[in-house]
């Protein structure tokens, strides 16, 4: 298998970029910290507070640079010491400064009370002896109780989503349209083009799998057999079809429609496969053709982060592919794991 390395890359170190995720219980905290986690961050749910800054620090001398903290009412220290926790966060005279981004999740009395009621759990105050002492035994009780002691972290956040009518597939999105690539503060998605040979098999990582297998082979042409998708000759032949050219022109603009649309899912990465009998002439060719097409547009939108690999351009040669389409290909020094 032969791969080429993705485009430029930036070589500078990422800021390290921390999101305090907090809110009501009930409103979604845990569907916000899964939506985080897809994007890449490292979550860390109920933490006590007095650990935070620690754990951020060791986490980015592990070379992790997007981090999720989940903290709600139950870690009462966080409440009282807001200011000084958010500040350690944000690093010290010693360290490089941090992004931290409080995201607050809040829903109205009802619908929190709806949601408790469909699971059956019960409020976090329910057995706090201060929220007993107030009489905040019922969970409309331990709500406003709540409400009440946020109120302060609230106002000092810097993304609030009110999910009282969002679906847990709508509080995704919000989260993913505010965090995700883009928004600016995701590294971009990588796309990943793979050719292939139908009869090995198409890869099992595939999210599109293109067939193009109805362009003319070389490898009925004598002179271009025994050579590979990458040469020129063959390369130049493939191409040269008024199909073939068509083809990429259509693929080019499908494309260009849907990467976008993945990477506001969220998607981190995309693997396109294409595929035609054995994965060694005209998939490679096109693969070359269709990165090479999409090169500028992958450049102005993903940061240029695009792969292209050759599954099976080395698998045996010609013949013996015919002889035993099953037969393992033979070691090669041009062959990487």
């Amino acid at each position: 298998m032969t791969e080429r390395e993705p485009a430029t890359r930036s070589v500078e170190a990422a800021a390290v970029s921390v999101v305090v995720v907090t809110g009501l219980s009930g409103a979604g905290k845990s569907t916000a910290l899964h939506a985080l986690e897809d994007l890449g961050f490292f979550c860390i749910d109920n933490l006590p507070t007095v650990l935070a800054p620690n754990a951020v620090a060791v986490c980015e001398e592990g070379g992790i640079t997007r981090i999720a903290l989940g903290m709600d009412v139950r870690v009462r220290a966080f409440l009282g010491s807001m200011g000084r926790v958010l500040g350690e966060l944000a690093g010290n005279a010693g360290s490089a400064p941090r992004s931290v981004q409080v995201l607050f999740l809040d829903a109205s009395d009802e619908s929190l009370l709806r949601r408790f009621g469909e699971t059956r759990r019960p409020h976090p105050l329910s057995g706090d002896h201060d929220a007993a002492r107030a009489g905040a035994l019922a969970v409309l009780d331990g709500v406003q109780l709540e409400r009440e002691r946020l109120a302060p972290l609230r106002a000092r956040a810097d993304v609030v989503i009110d999910t009282t009518r969002l679906s847990v597939h709508e509080l995704r999105r919000a989260v993913l349209d505010r965090f995700g690539p883009a928004s600016g503060g995701a590294p971009r998605m990588l796309t990943r083009i793979v050719s292939f040979g139908f009869k090995y098999g198409a890869p099992v990582d595939a999210d599109l799998v293109l067939d193009v297998r109805f362009l003319t082979n070389p490898y009925f042409i004598a002179e271009l057999k025994a050579l590979p998708g990458t040469d020129a000759r063959v390369s130049s032949f493939v191409l040269g079809l008024p199909e073939a050219q068509e083809f990429l022109a259509r693929t080019v603009e499908l494309l260009s429609f849907v990467l976008p649309k993945y990477e506001r899912e969220g998607k981190s990465y995309l693997t396109i496969a294409i595929g035609c009998t054995g994965g060694r002439h005209r998939s490679v060719a096109i693969s070359e053709a269709l990165s090479t097409a999409l090169g500028p547009r992958a450049r102005s939108t993903r940061e240029g982060w695009m792969t292209v690999t050759h599954r099976d351009v080395v698998r045996g040669d010609a013949s013996a592919r015919d002889s035993d389409p099953g037969a393992p290909p033979p070691a090669s020094r041009d062959e990487k794991p």
